[in-house]
């Protein structure tokens, strides 16, 4: 009996020792351990580079958009399909070079994107795009047109404008100048030399024919 109460005794005094090391930090730390953390990591947006940017374009072709990198450049990738036909295009250029592009570049595809929809066929729209939030970069700032697939024929320049052929100047034919009538002028009645004229050439004096001539068809008479 007296064994039974010396072990029990012993006993005790473990159990206090034990209680006595587990001190209150502990229980403070046990206690914030089973409190469920209310912190949520925000997870980042998804940007250009892993969401692809999806539109119709007017004639109804389901188009995407997808950007990755070429080396130096940046490439645009849009692939298109409708009922029994597919086509797609690529453009190459240097975005980074505008400083918009590199806080918002989504925002400079979905630029492209706007123009790209209004069209029936995207792949057959401008030989290069630059976006309105770089209009004020360099030229390096936009994506020009690379290759495509089935290869787009170049758009047909419209003919220039026919310029109306100047006519031929309307010259009034105007009527030819009149000749002058000719007046009736009555010639000068030749008047015959009579024989007494004759006589009187021959015979007088220049100064005197007059008077000879008038004295010798007297006689004559």
């Amino acid at each position: 009996m007296r064994a039974i109460c010396v072990f029990a005794l012993l006993l005790a005094c473990c159990a206090w020792a034990v209680c006595g090391q587990a001190g209150p930090g502990d229980d403070l730390v046990a206690a914030n351990t089973t409190l469920p953390t209310t912190s949520v990591v925000q997870q980042p947006e998804p940007g250009v580079w892993d969401k692809p940017i999806h539109f119709n374009t007017k004639a109804k072709d389901a188009c995407t958009m997808v950007v990755s990198g070429h080396g130096l450049m940046t490439k645009l990738r849009v692939t298109c399909r409708s009922k029994g036909r597919s086509y797609w295009c690529e453009y190459l250029g240097r975005p980074n070079v505008c400083r918009p592009y590199n806080t918002k570049p989504r925002h400079y595809f979905t630029q492209i994107m706007w123009d790209m929809r209004k069209l029936h066929n995207a792949c057959q729209g401008l030989h290069s795009y630059k976006p309105k939030m770089c209009h004020a970069s360099p030229a390096e700032a936009q994506v020009v047109f690379h290759k495509s697939w089935p290869r787009a024929t170049k758009p047909k320049t419209p003919p220039p404008a026919k310029l109306p052929k100047p006519g031929k100047p309307s010259v009034s034919k105007t009527a030819p100048p009149r000749k002058p009538m000719k007046g009736t002028t009555l010639a000068p009645m030749e008047v015959a030399e009579s024989s007494a004229d004759k006589l009187a050439k021959e015979y007088c004096w220049k100064s005197l024919q007059g008077v000879c001539t008038y004295i010798i068809s007297w006689f004559q008479n």
